[in-house]
């Protein structure tokens, strides 16, 4: 007893003092947030990891890395110290998940954005193939090559496990979409060294209603319905067929999208020879190309030569020069000559008193009358007062009384409406009428 007292004092701690020193100390993880982890121990299918918390962490196989994985050793090894991804919260015994694939997922889309930003051709391996294109790996990521955008003779199915060059269509991490092409790797590539106006041989691999695809040194191009011949065409397929060899000029050339256009409409020596006489359009067609090339090359002077021409002529020929000008402006001396003298223009202004025309104001007063003579026109008052009936002439309206008298009293109208009774008598009684009805029916 006496010697656990003296180690109690010595130690002079408790087991509560240690559990607050460790919540003193506690750090607190939330998900999304990257720590750095030991892995001290390592399972079948998957590692504890120790990041500092209450509970060791743990990492599933599955999220050792964003490619397949068979064995954590392939990825992990003991006492190794990393960065880990915290992808959940904690569980019921307060242990955290955590994951690396994630992390190499967020650095990967970031690779892929600079990538495409700068443009570049990469190379990946198809490793499965579907209805509708190609699927490939780049830094980890699942991509896909649609159909359309596959430029190989070889079907589909036998692109798996072949390494193709690719060019970035789409980058999209919130939808989680990345497209690639094939077509525009091998374009880029092949118009390097293909310049427009130039004769190449290709094979025509399809045809379609708007024109037909060539296959030209493992590119596709595009022989439009409207540049195989001068004279109208209904189908491309009335002029080829599968498999055909023709020679063909390239007109543009679209890095951008990847695209190559073609014309034999040019090479024609005359307009519908690539209809009647095919293999004459074939022998002539580095001649007619060197004509295009020349028209096209004159246009495009023409063109910076418009663009400089205006600013020349202005300068050099439309404006005169300042001798001219003055010769045309005559001196100030004959300015003055054809200026009256002040002078002859007061002569030709008559005087003041020519022009006041206008009667004096006395004469104007003469006319209108005084008013005295006014007043003496208007009648006075009395005068309008005596020519006014006075109102007891006006009111020849007999009186009330005269009225009342021509009016009858009513005693005498009474007498001249009989009484009620005098009215009755006038009209038969209801029994006698109703006796002559009976016997009328009767009758």
């Amino acid at each position: 007893m006496v010697n656990q007292n003296l180690s109690a004092i010595e130690i002079g701690f408790t087991h509560e003092d240690f559990a607050a020193l460790l919540d003193k100390y506690d750090y607190h993880f939330s998900p999304g947030d990257v720590v750095p982890g030991t892995v001290f121990s390592i399972e079948p299918r998957g590692a504890l990891i120790d990041i500092g918390a209450k509970t060791a962490a743990y990492i599933p196989i599955q999220e050792m890395s964003i490619n397949r994985v068979d064995a954590p050793e392939e990825v992990l090894q003991s006492n190794e110290t990393r960065e880990f991804f915290i992808l959940t919260d904690e569980n019921e015994d307060g242990q955290l998940t955590l994951s690396i694939r994630r992390i190499e997922y967020m650095r990967a889309w970031e690779r892929v954005r600079q990538l495409q930003a700068e443009d570049a051709t990469v190379r990946s391996g198809v490793f499965a193939t579907n209805r509708g294109g190609a699927l490939v790996r780049i830094e980890g990521l699942r991509g896909f090559i649609p159909g359309s955008h596959i430029s190989t003779r070889k079907p589909k199915e036998e692109l798996v496990g072949e390494d193709l060059p690719l060019k970035f269509l789409e980058v999209d991490e919130e939808r989680n979409r990345l497209v690639l092409s094939h077509r525009r790797a091998l374009v880029e590539r092949k118009m390097n060294r293909l310049e427009v106006g130039e004769v190449v041989i290709g094979t025509v691999r399809g045809i379609k209603p708007y024109g037909a695809f060539i296959d030209i040194g493992g590119v596709s191009g595009l022989l439009h319905i409207s540049e195989i011949s001068h004279e109208h065409i209904d189908t491309p397929h009335s002029v080829f067929n599968v498999n055909d060899e023709v020679k063909v000029m390239i007109i543009d050339l679209d890095a951008e999208r990847g695209r190559i256009s073609l014309s034999t409409k040019q090479l024609e020596p005359e307009p519908g020879d690539m209809i009647k006489n095919r293999d004459l359009v074939y022998d002539k067609a580095e001649e007619m190309a060197a004509k295009y090339r020349e028209q096209l090359l004159a246009k495009q002077q023409g063109a910076s030569a418009a663009s400089a021409a205006p600013t020349e002529v202005v300068a050099d020929e439309d404006i005169p020069p300042a001798a001219e000008f003055e010769e045309e402006v005559p001196p100030a001396a004959e300015l003055e000559e054809d200026i009256p003298p002040a002078a002859e223009l007061e002569e030709e202004v008559p005087p003041t008193a020519e022009i006041e025309e206008i009667p004096a104001a006395r004469e104007i007063e003469e006319q209108i009358p005084p008013t005295a003579e006014i007043e003496e026109e208007t009648p006075p008052t009395a005068e309008i007062e005596e020519e006014t009936p006075p109102t007891a002439e006006i009111e020849e309206i007999p009186a009330a009384r005269e009225i009342e008298e021509q009016i009858p009293p009513t005693a005498e109208i009474e007498e001249e409406i009989p009484p009620s009774a005098e009215i009755q008598e006038e009209i038969p009684a209801a029994t006698e009428t109703e006796e002559q009805i009976l016997a009328v029916i009767e009758e």
